[in-house]
């Protein structure tokens, strides 16, 4: 039995990344408990538009999503949080110590191309840019998470 049943995916604002992560992860991995928010969450927000489009096409429903901060709460609840860069990562390393040691990087699994160095892949920021980043943010993200559901 994997010790990851609560799993806690976050980037900044909750309305791009973090709920579709959230949405994949419910699709991947059925038996576990996953919640999603955000750093400097725009509290309050439904999904991206864009965001949601990609979701709703690869099978996903964001609709009922409601972007929320990351409260202290969260962070006990999770087994696992799930970041989307290291800078989110060392951001809430620095704002909850006792996080870093379950934090790790969505794209941890993800080599980067032509390497066989396993850092780990950041997975950037779509919000506010071109429809062709929000495509390539959700294939890392669905990849990411594959390579997840496989580990656990």
């Amino acid at each position: 039995m994997s010790p990851y049943n609560n799993i806690l995916v976050i980037c900044q604002g909750n309305i791009c990344r973090s709920p579709v992560a959230e949405a994949l992860l419910k699709q991947a991995m059925p038996g576990k408990q996953v919640q999603s928010a955000g750093l400097t969450a725009m509290v309050g927000q439904g999904c991206d538009v864009t965001a949601a489009e990609f979701a709703s096409a690869a099978g996903l429903d964001t609709s009922a999503h409601t972007a929320r901060q990351l409260t202290p709460e969260m962070i006990q609840w999770a087994d696992l949080i799930l970041v989307m860069s290291q800078g989110q990562r060392s951001q809430l390393g620095k704002s909850a110590p006792e996080a870093i040691g379950k934090t790790m990087l969505l794209g941890h699994w993800i080599h980067a191309a032509g390497t066989r160095a396993n850092n780990g892949l950041d997975i950037p920021d779509p919000y506010k840019k071109s429809r062709d980043v929000f495509e390539h943010v959700h294939k890392l993200m669905h990849q990411g998470v594959s390579l997840w559901a496989a580990k656990i």
